[in-house]
């Protein structure tokens, strides 16, 4: 029997979720939370197998934190991700946050019971079209071996910037935290870009990812 925690903010999807996973004999839902804060908690007392685990939940510690800080505790314990993000930033993150799957909401639902059962024997599950995304992106960071040793020339300040892009931060997020301006913010931006000769953010996270840069608190 999997034993699973469903984290989302929104109670009828948990409810929702629950009636649909209850049905099966091989799964049994232990619990539910709200919020990240309240999944850790939970999963430290009921040691599930699998956690589902929403991205954004406006209330409590996001998704992408919960899953780093629930990995570090529990590290046996496989996390899916359920959410409506069909965007490979997230899906980038959510891998480095420690997920062991990545699902869509709108997935059928012999799908979700598939990725379950995948992640619950240790294995990696992700959706279709996100594994062909996946292989793309890798076989573009082989191209781009090159970069390796570019990142020695960036400028500290630029290190840090790079940083806090990965995090997911926009340019004036970054400029209030640093205390400048999005000018130069935007700036330093375009200076990463083109020493590294990348043309998007999504490429910039990802190779901030490769560096370490990325970490959650």
């Amino acid at each position: 029997m999997i034993k699973l925690l469903i984290v989302d903010d929104h109670a009828i999807v948990r409810s929702g979720l629950m009636t649909l996973l209850n049905d099966h004999t091989t799964m049994e839902v232990v619990g539910e939370a709200a919020e990240g804060d309240e999944g850790i908690e939970k999963a430290l007392s009921l040691k599930p197998d699998v956690v589902l685990m929403d991205l954004s939940m406006p209330h409590g510690k996001d998704g992408l934190s919960a899953t780093a800080e629930l990995k570090k505790r529990l590290p046996d314990c496989s996390i899916l991700v359920l959410t409506m993000h069909d965007d490979h930033e997230y899906l980038f993150r959510a891998i480095h946050a420690g997920a062991s799957g990545y699902i869509l909401k709108n997935a059928p639902h012999e799908e979700l019971v598939s990725a379950i059962h995948t992640i619950s024997q240790g294995n990696a599950y992700l959706y279709p079209t996100a594994t062909k995304r996946l292989m793309s992106e890798y076989l573009d960071t082989l191209k781009r071996g090159e970069h390796s040793d570019i990142f020695d020339t960036l400028s500290e300040r630029e290190k840090e910037i790079l940083g806090w892009i990965a995090k997911g931060y926009s340019n004036k997020e970054i400029a209030e935290h640093l205390i400048i301006s999005v000018k130069t913010v935007e700036s330093h931006k375009s200076n990463l870009m083109d020493k590294l000769g990348l043309k998007t953010r999504p490429e910039l996270v990802r190779f901030a990812m490769k560096k370490g840069l990325l970490t959650f608190e």
